[in-house]
């Protein structure tokens, strides 16, 4: 006997002024009664204070109370029988309720490291005291409605870069910064979600052979703990663009697709906030980088030249 959730839509996304709609598909070798069959519809933000730049308060707070963005249940079948076999039962929910204005805020859908925007429908067939409920739940991916995204299709903001031994923060091997180098290019700071981040490279110049170039995509997230704002940067993907010395003068493509489920829109609510940034990495060919090949790229390093710039990803039709 088993019990699945079959949504209408086979990508699972959905907006809130749709409805959320599918098939309660139950599977039993014989008949049974139940007292009823009940769907719920789940949404809300889980909010996580870990170790790094939060203190010992901080760390207390751990799992903050999560904040509910839609809580819904509704009876699809009342009280009766499910014959043997395969049933399906059809079903649609209203995410949002016409005229509700804007009494409640769908967020997009965000797999973060601290932060957690997560829809689920939970589908439960309740057969009394003597056996056990049935259930099923699985996540819908949520995106903004078409109300409240721009008319015309946003075009990616270029911001010029330039990466010399002057522009490095931290302490660079010797034989780095006095024999000197300088890499330029350009990378776009606004982008749409469904586009991808473009831009360009080129090595102008560097006396010491390069061994990779990298572009780091960073998600910054940001929770309100008390009277204190905890801000965390983490890694969501890194693609290289270079592998080993590259030919100077000659410009290199930046292309990176954005994974869907781990960014979502730049996003500023009360109690969080999640912004991303673009990371660029030059990794020279020294001895003390053969000995570290899987170092952290948020955490500089004397054989590493960076750039780091803004990005801010919005949802257009």
């Amino acid at each position: 006997m088993s019990v699945d959730l079959n949504l209408s839509r086979s990508n699972r996304i959905y907006r809130p002024n749709e409805p959320l709609e599918g098939k309660i598909v139950i599977k039993s070798p014989s008949s049974f009664s139940h007292a009823a069959i009940r769907l719920t519809v789940n949404g809300s933000v889980t909010l996580q204070i870990r170790g790094g730049s939060a203190g010992v308060i901080e760390s207390l707070y751990g799992v903050l109370k999560p904040i509910s963005i839609v809580n819904k249940s509704v009876e699809v079948k009342s009280s009766g029988r499910i014959g043997s076999g395969t049933t399906e039962i059809p079903f649609s929910v209203l995410l949002k309720n016409p005229g509700d204005g804007n009494s409640e805020t769908f967020y997009e859908t965000f797999h973060g490291a601290d932060i957690s925007i997560q829809y689920l429908v939970t589908v439960e067939i309740q057969r009394g005291y003597l056996h056990k409920s049935l259930s099923a739940t699985v996540e819908f991916i949520m995106e903004t409605e078409l109300a409240n995204r721009p008319d015309q299709a946003v075009s990616p903001e270029m911001v010029l870069f330039y990466i010399t031994q002057d522009t490095q923060r931290q302490t660079l091997l010797p034989e780095i910064k006095s024999g000197g180098f300088r890499v330029t290019g350009k990378i776009c700071t606004q982008c749409s979600l469904s586009d991808p981040i473009s831009g360009e490279l080129t090595v102008e110049a560097s006396a010491v052979p390069i061994l990779s170039i990298d572009i780091h995509l960073l998600r910054v997230e940001s929770i309100l703990a008390g009277e204190r704002i905890i801000t965390e940067t983490s890694l969501i993907q890194t693609t290289q663009i270079a592998d080993g010395d590259v030919c100077r003068q000659m410009t290199l493509p930046i292309y990176i697709i954005v994974p869907r489920l781990l960014t979502c829109p730049t996003l500023y609510a009360g109690p969080f906030s999640i912004e991303f940034k673009v990371s660029i990495v030059i990794t020279f060919a020294t001895e003390l980088s053969k000995l570290h090949p899987k170092s952290d790229p948020r955490t500089p390093r004397p054989w590493l030249a960076m750039e780091s710039v803004p990005l801010e990803l919005v949802r257009t039709k």
